[in-house]
């Protein structure tokens, strides 16, 4: 078995996840910029977890065999002070240029408040002009839905935004097919309490197909398991997927969409 891990926050990670996502076939990780679990209080704060991303965590995944990329800005949760998330974003162009940076992201909102629309707004505008892939973050359980048409609200609203090249994330049940409809890539997160477990994220599969689909485990410091994409694979295979099929969504989708960054790389 091979796949790509496409969303893991590995600074949030001991290296026996590195040791174990390597020997259960990961050929790559890749790791969006997020919330620390408290609020930075300053920018310099920000350019320090820029450095993190860009240079230290490359070389703890190279110890491993494992290529390491990653997305920056400024995430949802730390986005509600907009003179500040401006301040934030003014750094990121430094960073552009990093060899391992594929794009703006994680971006989107999570309360679905008027800042949060504004920074998201700047964000996307900021991916436009700086010709980047976008990788967004839906809102958590009620405010899903509302969360994921305001996204995508924000999204249609600019036309230089081209679909095919954002990826919606923590797409459910309920959120999958506006994401699908609107030409946009969706991911499954695959948490053991909230968003999909493995079995859901089967059943969405089986009912949605494989076309512009993902499978992630968004691992953090909460609960959450670094090998639930081959857990998944396991449980795609249990219910009679073929080899190739299940392939074709853990590896080649991710590969397919994270390849438009010309800095993504397998061997």
């Amino acid at each position: 078995m091979r796949y790509i891990e496409p969303h893991a926050h590995m600074v949030s990670r001991v290296t026996d996840d590195y040791v174990a996502m390597v020997t259960s076939g990961c050929a790559a990780v890749c790791e969006p910029a997020f919330w620390a679990g408290f609020d930075r209080s300053s920018v310099q704060g920000f350019h320090d977890y820029f450095c993190q991303l860009t240079e230290y965590e490359p070389k703890r995944a190279a110890r491993f065999g494992l290529p390491h990329f990653c997305w920056l800005c400024l995430n949802p949760k730390e986005s509600e002070d907009a003179a500040f998330a401006k301040d934030v974003l003014a750094i990121v162009p430094q960073f552009l240029d990093r060899p391992t940076v594929l794009g703006i992201g994680e971006i989107g909102l999570n309360k679905n408040s008027r800042n949060e629309l504004k920074v998201l707004e700047w964000h996307v505008d900021f991916a436009a002009r700086h010709d980047q892939l976008i990788l967004v973050h839906t809102p958590h359980l009620e405010d899903k839905f509302k969360g994921t048409r305001l996204t995508l609200d924000v999204l249609r609203a600019d036309s230089r935004i081209r679909p095919e090249r954002v990826i919606i994330d923590h797409v459910e049940e309920h959120t999958v097919k506006m994401v699908l409809d609107a030409g946009f890539w969706a991911g499954m997160t695959l948490y053991p309490e909230t968003k999909c477990t493995p079995a859901r994220a089967v059943d969405i599969l089986d009912g949605y197909g494989q076309e512009r689909l993902w499978l992630n485990s968004a691992c953090d410091w909460g609960v959450s398991i670094p090998l639930n994409v081959p857990r998944t694979a396991l449980e795609m295979r249990r219910r009679g997927w073929s080899a190739e099929a299940v392939d074709r969504v853990i590896y080649q989708n991710p590969v397919r969409f994270l390849s438009q960054s010309p800095r993504f790389r397998v061997e």
